[in-house]
């Protein structure tokens, strides 16, 4: 698996009369992990879209390694680029094990057998995604977790040089969130993600871009870019933004209207009080 450098430049979106995504431009070099974040509406799965080429733009490209994404061959870009998608409408009656298969599809001629590098990467990928367990079970049987970490198990089996992920911890628990997320960062592939939660892309991301309204409002490292005035444009809500003791990177915490400004303060004072009698 290599990686691939990807380039959206200017690139404008619509659907009818309705611009989703306007001039946006990003970069994301060999190897690199990318996030988008931004409010639902604001353009990332859209943006996404155009990179799998669903989407066409309107105006701008979108080149991987020099080369116009919406001019490859198909087979080309299903060497390049998996896409892992919010809603697949897969309902494959198929074996955990076989829809993983599928993603050896584009590096094989056509009704070939696997072979024993396809097996072992098929392996490797169900590992990687927490699923080996389920390699026997039905895929129309699995929960919406299960599923979303078997399609994951199907892009990582396809070696891509780039992967497209949007919102890929929905459904997901805690412990797979980060299983999956760590097993992203360990790819040698330049991987383009969309995420909500702001905690696991300011860790796992190296870069992020920040949408709203279909345009990037930010971009830059995470400790640069999440600040509580930009998060309170953006998201119009107060936040706190402390570097993680642990982990170093920046850890978001938002503050409901109900709390005021010196709440933490005077509880703490309460407290304090408390135990002095």
């Amino acid at each position: 698996m290599s990686s691939t450098e990807l380039i959206i430049d200017g690139v404008t979106l619509s659907a009818g009369a309705r611009r989703l995504v306007q001039d946006v431009t990003l970069t994301a070099h060999p190897g690199e992990i990318i996030g988008l974040v931004g409010p639902n509406g604001s353009g990332k799965s859209s943006l996404l879209r155009a990179v799998y080429r669903v989407l066409r733009p309107v105006e701008g490209s979108v080149t991987m390694d020099g080369s116009d994404a919406w001019s490859m061959p198909v087979r080309q870009l299903a060497r390049t680029v998996a896409a892992v998608v919010q809603e697949s409408g897969a309902d494959f009656d198929l074996l955990v094990r076989e829809v993983v298969a599928m993603g050896r599809t584009p590096h094989k001629r056509l009704l070939a057998s696997d072979t024993a590098e396809d097996a072992l990467l098929i392996q490797e990928a169900l590992a990687a995604a927490g699923v080996s367990e389920l390699a026997d079970r039905p895929f129309d049987r699995l929960s919406g977790g299960e599923r979303q970490r078997v399609l994951i198990a199907r892009a990582l089996a396809q070696q891509p040089s780039l992967l497209v992920l949007d919102e890929p911890t929905n459904h997901l628990d805690v412990r797979h969130q980060l299983d999956v997320l760590g097993a992203l960062r360990r790819l040698p592939a330049t991987v383009l993600v969309a995420l909500h939660d702001l905690n696991l892309a300011a860790y796992y991301c190296e870069r992020l871009y920040i949408l709203r309204n279909g345009e990037v409002t930010a971009s830059g490292p995470p400790a640069e870019v999440l600040t509580p005035r930009l998060l309170a444009d953006v998201y119009g809500v107060r936040s706190e933004v402390v570097i993680h003791p642990r982990t170093g990177a920046p850890h978001v915490t938002f503050i409901p209207e109900e709390v005021g400004p010196g709440a933490g303060r005077m509880a703490d004072d309460a407290h304090g009080a408390g135990q002095e009698r």
